[in-house]
C-alpha cells in the first residue's frame, strides 16, 4: 500500500467556479503595468507639432523619404516630444490623408536646448532636441543689437553642448563693428548681412550636416534669412515698431525645414522671436565656459572664486585692470559678472 492511498477526506475541494472574479461593467481588458515593446516601430525626425499632432519624417534620407502626422501615445502624456526629437512610431505611416500614426517611444537625446521665463525660474521651456549648431541673428539697426541677449543665447548653446555662429543683419543701416569687439577672444565664427547682400551660400556652407537652430530677437531679419536658404519655407515676416523699437512676433512655432544645395544638405529649425532668454537651469559653472579667453585666465584664479567685483585676487579682474584684456576687456568682464550677479541672488 503506498501513502499516495492515504488521501485526507477532510480537505476542501477546489474548482474554477470557487474563483473570485472583480466585475467588469466596461467589458474592457484589465490594466496592467507592462507596456508593449514596440518591436516593429520605425524612428522618424520630428519636424514640428500643431495642436497635438506631430508632423514626422520618415526613411529620412531614403528614396521613400515621407511625412507622417502622428500622435501622442498615452503613456507619453508627461514626456516632452519637441522639434528635432527622434520619435519611435508604429501605426498607418503611409502618410497618406487621413492617416494618423502614433508615437510610443523618444530616442536618447544628443543635445537639448532649453530656457526659462526668467532667471529665477528654473522651470525649463524645452526649445529643440538634437541640433548640434545655434546661429544667433542680430539686427546692427532697427532694432539695436543687445549684446547682453547675445551673451546669454551664447551660454545656453555651450551649456547644451552646441556650437554657436551669429550673423548681423542689416550692416547697410550700421557699422556692427563696435558691436562684435564685445565678442573679440570668443571663438565665434560671425556673418554679416546687408539689403541686397545677404551671405546665402557662406550661412548655407556652415549648414551642411547640421542641424542648426536659429535664434533671436523679434524683428532682427531671421524670417527673411530663413525663406532666403530653403525658399519653399513661407516663413512670415514683420516689421519694427518705430514707436517701441521692438519687433512683431510672425514665426509662432518651432519647426524643422530641410536646406540642400550642391555640397549636400542639412536642417535649419526656425523658432519664434524672444525678447528675453532666462537661463534658471543652467549650471552657473557652465556661465565662465562661454568666455573662452576669460577661462584660461581664470585657470590662475583662487579656489572657489566667484569673479565677482568683490571677489579677492581674482585673475580676471586684475588682468582687467592691468590692461591685458585690451579696450574690451572691461565690458567683457562687466557682462560676465552681470550673469553671474544674477545667479548669485537666484541661489540665496
Amino acid at each position: 500500500m503506498s501513502w499516495l492511498d492515504d488521501l485526507d477526506d477532510d480537505e476542501p475541494e477546489f474548482d474554477e467556479s470557487d474563483i473570485r472574479v472583480r466585475p467588469n461593467p466596461k467589458a474592457n481588458r484589465p490594466r496592467t503595468k507592462r507596456r508593449p515593446a514596440h518591436a516593429d516601430a520605425q524612428t522618424a525626425r520630428v519636424l514640428g507639432v500643431d495642436r497635438g499632432r506631430y508632423t514626422v519624417l520618415v526613411d529620412e534620407d531614403s528614396p521613400t523619404e515621407h511625412e507622417v502626422t502622428a500622435a501622442r501615445a498615452r503613456e507619453l502624456r508627461r514626456q516632452p516630444i519637441v522639434t528635432g526629437d527622434r520619435a519611435r512610431i508604429v501605426g498607418d505611416v503611409s502618410g497618406d490623408a487621413g492617416t494618423l500614426a502614433r508615437i510610443v517611444g523618444i530616442e536618447e537625446r544628443s543635445t537639448l536646448l532649453r530656457r526659462s521665463a526668467d532667471d529665477t525660474d528654473q522651470v525649463e521651456r524645452v526649445i529643440v532636441a538634437n541640433a548640434d549648431q545655434m546661429l544667433v541673428v542680430v539686427a546692427a539697426a532697427d532694432p539695436e543689437p543687445r549684446a547682453r541677449l547675445v551673451d546669454r543665447y551664447l551660454v545656453a548653446a555651450l551649456d547644451a553642448g552646441i556650437r554657436p555662429l551669429l550673423v548681423v543683419t542689416k550692416t547697410d543701416l550700421a557699422d556692427p563693428a563696435e558691436f562684435l569687439r564685445h565678442f573679440d577672444g570668443l571663438d565665434l565664427r560671425v556673418f554679416t548681412s546687408a539689403r541686397g547682400a545677404m551671405p546665402t551660400a557662406e550661412i548655407g556652407a556652415a549648414l551642411v550636416g547640421h542641424a542648426t537652430v536659429f535664434v533671436g530677437h523679434s524683428g532682427v531679419g531671421k524670417s527673411t534669412l530663413v525663406n532666403a536658404l530653403v525658399p519653399s519655407a513661407d516663413r512670415a515676416t514683420g516689421h519694427v515698431n518705430e514707436v517701441t523699437g521692438r519687433g512683431r512676433h510672425t514665426s509662432s512655432s518651432t519647426v524643422s525645414l530641410r536646406y540642400r544645395d550642391a555640397a549636400g544638405s542639412g536642417w535649419v529649425i526656425d523658432t519664434p522671436g524672444v525678447r528675453s532668454f532666462g537661463l534658471g537651469h543652467v549650471d552657473p559653472d557652465h556661465i565662465l565656459a562661454a568666455y573662452t579667453d576669460l577661462a584660461e585666465i581664470a585657470e590662475d584664479c583662487p579656489r572657489g572664486c566667484t569673479h565677482l567685483p568683490d571677489a579677492p585676487d581674482c585673475a580676471i579682474i586684475e588682468a582687467v585692470a592691468e590692461g591685458r584684456l585690451g579696450d574690451t576687456g572691461a565690458g567683457r568682464l562687466d557682462s560676465l559678472q552681470r550673469l553671474l550677479t544674477t545667479f548669485a541672488d537666484r541661489d540665496r
